[in-house]
Order: C-alpha cells, then structure tokens, then sequence
C-alpha cells in the first residue's frame, strides 16, 4: 500500500512539474478568461456562448493534458527502463498500473478544477452583452501573471519547479476569486440570462468524469503505445465518441451493419452523456438522478479500461527498450 501511495504520489507530482501542463492550463486560462470579449452584442447569448466555450476548452485541453501526461510518465518511463528500478522492488504491475492512474487522474482533476473556477469568472465577467467586467479581467489575468511569477521566484531563489509551484499558486488564487465573484450579488442586467449556479456545477462535474475517463483511456493505450500514436488514437475515441449517438443508432437495413454499429456504440464512449451546455442555456434543471446515472456510467467505464490497461500491462516486455 505504501508503494502504492508513494508511485501515485510522485506520478502526480511529474505531471505538474512538466512544462507542457503549465503550457495547456495557462493557454485555457487565457481563453477562458477572453471568450466574453468574443460574445458581445450576441443578443443575450452571451451566457450559452461563454459557457459552451468554456466547456469545450476544458474539454479539449484536459483531453491534450491526460495524453501528455500518460506519455510522460507511463510511455518514456517503460522507453527508459525506468520501469525495471521500480520492478525490482516489491511491486506488481497491477499496483503500478493502478498508481499511475491515480496519479494522472489527481493531476486533471486540479487541471478541470482550474478551468472550472475560470468559467465562472468568466460568467461574471460577461454581466452584460453590450459590456464587459473590465475590473474583474483584469484582476483575473494580473492573478495568472502572479502565479506565473510566483513560480520563477521560486525557481530562481530555490530551485523549485517553476511549473509546479506556478499551477499550486493558481490552483489557490483562481478558486478564491471564484468564490469571491460567486459570493457577490448577481450583477446581470437582463433576468433571462441569468444562470444557475447549481446547475453550472452539475454540468462541471460531469466535465470531470469526461475528462477523467479520457485520461485512464490514455493511460491504457500508453502502456502499447507512445505519445504521438497515443494522441492519435485517443483523438480518434474522443471525435468518434462525439459522434456516435448519432452514427452507431442509425437503421441502415442490414442486420450485421446494425449489430456492428451496436456493438461499437456500446465500445466507445458517448461524450455527449457528459455534455449539458445545452440544458444550461435553455435554463433546465439537472435532476440529480441523471448525475447519478453519469458517475455511474463513468466509473464502470474506468473500472473496465483500468481492467484492460493490467492486461495490456501484463505481457509488456519492457526490458528491450533499454539502451
């Protein structure tokens, strides 16, 4: 259990230290916090616009995250032989799998946290679809530049991880204003546009579980594959996943291109289980029974890639890789 702990802990630690995860979060950050520029004078869409964006960003950049990060400490792990130090030890390859897993899941959980808070600034900083919350931008971009800075003193003055010590200090300032801004009173001009804030964040937990699962998803294909196969592949899932509610219900006439289509429907994902910008903009409320339904549609979902990475991971010769 101990070295559980330990190899989910460090796992979690190398995927904030990498640059790259700085690189993704900061450039959803900037999106996120400049997409009310991009919905004025939409006639009171601005609301749908700024959170389907917001969404998707997560969406995509969190999917980018869970590559690099499955790369970076599955994929390079087993091309160096760093896998063997570790299989020395009394460790199981169940027990790495399993780590690693957490590890990374952890790691887009502070990644999707993030952007979610930053959607609710940006829902603040949209009050109104002829003007924007100028004061609050700018706090909101001048709080990313002191994270940012945060991380180079601490680099400079101690050696620490820039990146790390940069997305702690983000993972701190944006939730606070977050709250700051959500404990303010409602500054929207035009009632309609208003929406609910429970609502909002029963559609971002769902955005979590999205993510979450595309990330054991990588983790399973890194165990076979590198990063830019591993991108490809899990780009595939993801834009099929997105499609096939429509695709894999359609009545061709033929039994086996139904059965076939059927049997992919129920192999890949459905994304849009997890989309509910939809119901945000039409002001819907999200029964609570559907957000069961989703977790546990998600978790069994885990559950079986987790399966399959143990399999996957099982018969891996990884001593040929070394050089």
């Amino acid at each position: 259990m101990l070295n559980f702990y330990q190899i989910a802990r460090n796992t979690f630690r190398e995927c904030l230290r990498e640059p790259i995860f700085f690189i993704l979060l900061a450039s959803a950050l900037t999106l996120i916090g400049l997409f009310p520029s991009m919905c004025l004078f939409v006639f009171r869409e601005q609301m749908k616009l700024v959170i389907d964006s917001s969404m998707a960003t997560t969406q995509v950049f969190g999917l980018m995250a869970a590559v690099l990060c499955a790369s970076h400490t599955v994929a390079r792990e087993m091309r160096n032989g760093t896998v063997l130090l570790l299989m020395s030890k009394p460790v199981h390859r169940f027990s790495f799998v399993m780590a690693k897993v957490c590890g990374i899941s952890m790691a887009l959980i502070v990644f999707v946290l993030i952007c979610n808070a930053a959607s609710l600034i940006s829902l603040k900083i949209a009050k109104d679809q002829f003007q924007l919350n100028y004061t609050m931008m700018t706090i909101y971009f001048v709080l990313i530049v002191v994270a940012a800075f945060f991380g180079g003193l601490r680099n400079f003055q101690a050696q620490k991880s820039f990146s790390s010590n940069a997305i702690i200090a983000i993972l701190i300032l944006i939730p606070v204003m977050a709250l700051v801004c959500y404990l303010m009173p409602n500054i929207q001009h035009d009632e309609d546009t208003v929406i609910s804030i429970t609502n909002l964040m029963k559609a971002q937990l769902l955005i979590f579980y999205s993510v979450c699962t595309m990330g054991v998803i990588t983790v399973t294909l890194s165990t076979r594959l590198d990063m830019v196969p591993n991108l490809t592949v899990s780009a595939a899932i993801f834009f099929m996943g997105l499609l096939s509610g429509y695709f894999c219900n359609l009545d061709t006439g033929n039994v086996f291109v139904n059965s076939f289509t059927g049997l992919l429907y129920l192999i890949l994902p459905n994304w849009q289980f997890f989309w509910l910008a939809d119901a945000l903009a039409d002001n819907q409320e999200i029964p609570l029974a559907y957000i069961f339904w989703a977790t546990v549609n998600a978790v069994f979902y885990m559950s079986l890639c987790c399966i399959w990475a143990v399999v996957l991971f099982q018969n891996r010769e990884m001593a040929k890789d070394v050089r």
